[in-house]
């Protein structure tokens, strides 16, 4: 199969209406071809294409930055000689100065298709952008490797964030290209919008899912996305931030993982199983200990549980992380009802709610964990009206 950045620089009719434009390029360290090249040095070896300037996201368009809030700088490319405009630095929007430095935005980031990861929203800032300045922006897909299932609540009007561009689902089925269409109609942006398609995709073809597994390599869009197996998990493994447990960070298996020294990782995954075993489909479910070496319970022993879909138990239509992660917080509040399980801190520049909150887009979820009387029932009587909304609306720009 072959991406957009990888169609781009092997079809020259692709590239023509490019011809004598001011490029620009919003990339990050998975933006590669397929020999692996980094996308920014293949547009610059491209003599029919003039690269003005780059962007980079979150984490920064080398990757530097391990952590959350912790922001990049603008800088000279050293090799080409281009300025690097960072959207996770002093803005998170381009200002006047940026966009006067192009004609045309590439946009060629590995997405995970799960709403809360900021390059959604970046996209969606700088569609904005472009829309008032009257820029282009192409989009070079690529796959979402957790493929098409939906899942999730859909974020409630008034909890836009960083981490929430817009009334989608935890999990929402789409590529960045796919994507990008629905935010251009929704927000009634008028712009020069286009995606350089994939050939080849098939998101519902084993055993990749989303992902060409064995055929693409993986380089990681973040620096704790190591690999497939993480982005499966990741639209529930994600509201860990929002909570004192560990996700893993420290590990060499980040977000697939939980745990903490003071639970009973035993005790908590047998009351998983007795409390709502059809949720926990599609995988396995092993107890585990691990030590952080960074971050969250940093140089303790924690008790958990990792979450594994890279073996034959693996499900793709029948694996729901988004309601696995819920079930496990869900059995702590019951087996710990004063466990202080949601941690209060300023989350991706949210100041006086709640991190989960923000994760989730509302404060449903957690309000469904706290409540002794809510049921697992309960939850999926909230969500699967907002599931089946979103998979009727998003039905319009699929192109796979």
């Amino acid at each position: 199969m072959k991406f957009g950045i990888d169609r781009l620089l092997s079809e020259p009719a692709l590239r023509a209406p490019l011809s004598g434009r001011r490029l620009a390029l919003l990339a990050h360290p998975a933006s590669v071809t397929e020999d692996l090249t980094h996308t920014l040095d293949a547009l610059a070896a491209c003599p029919d294409l003039h690269l003005a300037a780059a962007f980079g996201p979150q984490h920064g368009l080398r990757g530097d930055k391990q952590d959350n809030m912790v922001e990049s700088p603008d800088f000279s490319d050293p090799v080409h000689g281009i300025p690097v405009f960072s959207l996770y630095g002093e803005v998170r929007r381009p200002t006047d100065a940026m966009m006067a430095t192009f004609d045309v935005l590439l946009v060629d980031l590995q997405d995970l298709g799960c709403r809360i990861y900021t390059f959604v929203t970046t996209l969606r800032y700088v569609l904005e952008a472009a829309a008032q300045h009257g820029k282009s922006v192409w989009v070079l897909d690529r796959p979402n490797p957790a493929g098409r299932p939906v899942e999730g609540l859909l974020l409630r009007e008034g909890w836009q964030s960083f981490v929430g561009a817009g009334p989608l689902p935890m999990r929402h089925g789409l590529t960045l290209g796919e994507l990008g269409q629905w935010f251009v109609e929704t927000l009634s942006l008028e712009i020069d919008y286009r995606v350089v398609e994939m050939q080849g995709w098939e998101p519902d073809a084993a055993p990749g899912w989303g992902w060409p597994l064995g055929e693409r390599a993986w380089v990681n869009p973040s620096p704790n996305a190591p690999n497939l197996f993480m982005a499966r998990a990741y639209a529930g493994t994600v509201m860990l931030e929002g909570t004192t447990l560990s996700e893993g960070r420290g590990t060499t298996r980040p977000l697939e993982l939980f745990g903490a020294p003071d639970i009973d990782a035993r005790a908590i995954l047998a009351d998983m199983h007795a409390l709502a075993p059809q949720w926990l489909k599609g995988c396995r479910l092993r107890e585990c200990w691990f030590e952080p070496t960074f971050h969250k319970h940093a140089g303790k022993l924690c008790h958990g549980i990792q979450i594994h879909t890279e073996g034959p138990a693996y499900d793709h239509a029948a694996f729901m992380p988004w309601r696995l992660q819920a079930l496990a917080f869900k059995v702590i509040r019951r087996r710990y009802p004063d466990y202080p399980l949601w941690r209060d801190f300023p989350y991706e520049y949210e100041h006086g709610r709640l991190a989960v909150d923000v994760i989730n887009g509302s404060p449903l979820l957690r309000e469904w964990v706290d409540d002794p009387a809510a049921t697992p029932h309960d939850l999926d009587a909230l969500t699967r009206p907002d599931e089946e909304a979103w998979m009727a609306e998003q039905a319009a720009y699929l192109r796979y």
